[in-house]
């Protein structure tokens, strides 16, 4: 969506796929529709590590007005707050004490795409810790907890989200969720009229020409 709140590219998918990987196309669309683009701003789904690589077709870095999830930031998890970081060790101890025996990092090398560092913990000690309930499977042959490791995409990325920048063009961000209500709320786009993807990109495309029409009519 531009800055005047007309949609200038859409992708129709199934429920199921992501949203991050559709930039790319989007962005294509966009260009195609004769868009230049320095910014784009949308939530943390925009953040992966290939739409931060994303330049224009000048060849300047387009900025992402995104944030990082915090599972990459931080290396978060769900059982995060059962886990301290030793820096000493360089390793991660469970609150009983147990100390990770060693650890190694998981995924492509290539660029550090989607690679993460597993710590390995000694299971003999997980059998018979107190606190196990909730952590340790019973009969599990091992027990690892692994974080995300940053690329420099995401550490750049986190220094621009510190930026008057970012947090000038994230105010704007409320924008498109109002496009996304008039969408569902006024012109229907919240309940499929028929039955099939391609049904529902032909709803789209006629809610989207109309919600532009309405637009450029108030210009």
């Amino acid at each position: 969506m531009t800055e005047e709140r007309i949609i200038a590219a859409a992708i129709v998918t199934s429920g199921e796929k992501g949203d991050g990987p559709e930039l790319p196309k989007l962005l294509n669309q966009a260009h195609l529709h004769g868009m230049k683009i320095d910014t784009i701003i949308g939530d943390a789904a925009y953040a992966g590590k290939e739409n931060l690589k994303l330049k224009d077709q000048e060849g300047n870095k387009i900025r992402i007005v995104a944030r990082i999830n915090p599972a990459i930031t931080y290396g978060a998890r769900k059982d995060e707050e059962k886990f301290d970081y030793n820096k000493d060790a360089d390793m991660f101890v469970f609150p009983a004490g147990h100390l990770a025996m060693y650890k190694r990092v998981q995924g492509k090398k290539i660029h550090r795409c989607n690679q993460t560092m597993t710590y390995y913990f000694d299971v003999e000690k997980c059998k018979v810790c107190p606190l196990r309930d909730g952590c340790y499977k019973p009969e599990a042959k091992s027990k690892t907890y692994s974080v995300s490791i940053r690329t420099d995409e995401h550490i750049e990325q986190e220094v621009f989200q510190q930026s008057e920048y970012f947090r000038e063009k994230s105010r704007h961000r409320y924008k498109i969720e109002a496009k996304n209500s008039e969408l569902k709320n006024v012109h229907g786009y919240d309940r499929a009229d028929s039955y099939g993807l391609e049904s529902m990109k032909m709803q789209g495309a006629l809610a989207i020409f109309v919600v532009n029409l309405k637009r450029i009519l108030k210009f």
